[in-house]
């Protein structure tokens, strides 16, 4: 059977202010071209279908036309929704749509309920689990605490239960959206970490013959059967290194993987260069870079004049410009985005009580207060998302 692994396309999401829905309908463009190229057998979507839980009508649009397409190119689909989705929104009319092939997997009580495909060799399970916020899923999937490997340990030893019951070479893929350890962030991600954790063990996913995997915008191997599709498209200058891709996955006869890497269109390449303006603006090497999206980041010891439009003139396409003059150290000179970069919601509270207390941080008693309030913060707005 052929899958064609995706996840993360963010519909509604901008780069720097520059709107990205042309280059999302052009992916979709080569996705819809692809299944019917390739011969998919199924679609696998693994999350982070929109970029915010009240989407813009303009990538509501977006969505109902691929969905159309998909649908009309006669090739089952199977999407879960991520940690940007409304879960429940995404599942309106979930089984309404699925007489349409088009299988969405949005409700944490649905885990263990597979999508039933059939081959030439026989049938093949696919299980979504949805993105899985562990304070709220806890009770409902059994798990033995509130942390994102016990919840989904919960719900594959669900998916486990339910495979055991089938018949003997049924063959089993799972779509997750989650941090998975080994996998490697960018700066684009959402934090989902729980009580100072977010990463689980790829083990947890043990005993499947291939999990389709989102939610980190690189295209990564964890390992023959587990793997992160990433973001068809760049959302931020971390990606700029990044291929973007996704994967054509053929599952032989007794469960076998043999993966292919499909390139996606790339609307403009990115670049990040650093150094002195004049540098910058006399550098030959730089030639390659002029069509591209531009991080600039000046070294200047003294910023210059109006250094924006001096970018601009030979980088029309510039989008983030930072400062880091040489002549300081980081510490002294960085700006407050600049030092919270990369950091988590528990180091930035853990930083904010050592600044007011003279640089004596919290404790272990305290760091679990302020865990808790923020796991608390996170559940309240799962609620009220709920709620909606």
């Amino acid at each position: 059977m052929r899958l064609l692994h995706t996840s993360d396309w963010h519909l509604g999401r901008s780069f720097h202010r520059v709107g990205l829905l042309d280059a999302q309908a052009a992916y979709l463009d080569h996705l819809v071209a692809t299944v019917r190229e390739r011969d998919v057998d199924a679609v696998l979507v693994a999350g982070d279908v929109y970029d915010r839980a009240v989407p813009p009508l303009a990538a509501v649009e977006l969505f109902d036309r691929a969905l159309h397409r998909l649908a009309g190119a006669g090739v089952p689909t199977v999407m879960i929704s991520g940690n940007h989705d409304s879960a429940r929104r995404l599942g309106v009319g979930a089984g309404l749509i699925q007489r349409a092939g088009i299988h969405l997997r949005t409700d944490p009580a649905g885990c263990a309920t597979p999508v039933l495909l059939s081959d030439a060799h026989g049938a093949v399970a696919l299980y979504g689990l949805p993105y899985l916020e562990p304070a709220l899923v806890r009770d409902q999937l059994g798990a033995a605490k509130a942390g994102h490997e016990a919840v989904i340990a919960a719900a594959m030893a669900g998916v486990r239960d339910d495979l055991a019951q089938r018949a003997a070479g049924t063959r089993s893929v799972v779509l997750a959206h989650a941090f998975v350890a080994g996998g490697e962030p960018s700066e684009s991600e959402r934090d989902i970490t729980v009580g100072g954790v977010a990463a689980v063990p790829a083990g947890v996913f043990d005993g499947v013959d291939y999990v389709a995997l989102g939610h980190l915008h690189g295209s990564q191997t964890l390992s023959d059967r587990v793997r992160y599709s990433g973001s068809p498209l760049a959302y931020s200058f971390s990606e700029a290194a990044h291929r973007k891709t996704m994967w054509l996955i053929d599952l032989g006869p007794a469960g076998e993987i043999t993966a292919e890497r499909i390139d996606c269109p790339v609307p403009r390449r990115l670049a990040r260069i650093r150094g002195r303006l004049a540098e910058l603006l006399d550098d030959p090497s730089l030639e390659q870079h002029e069509e591209s999206w531009v991080e600039a980041t000046l070294t200047d010891p003294v910023r210059p004049p109006e250094p924006m439009a001096g970018l601009t003139r030979r980088f029309p396409h510039t989008l983030s410009l930072v400062f880091e003059p040489d002549h300081t150290e980081q510490g002294s000179s960085a700006t407050y985005a600049q030092r919270l970069k990369g950091r988590t919601d528990q180091q930035i509270a853990e930083d904010f009580v050592a600044h007011v207390r003279g640089g004596t941080g919290p404790d272990e008693a305290e760091r679990g207060v302020l865990s808790g309030a923020i796991d608390h913060v996170r559940v309240d707005d799962g609620l009220r998302e709920v709620a909606r």
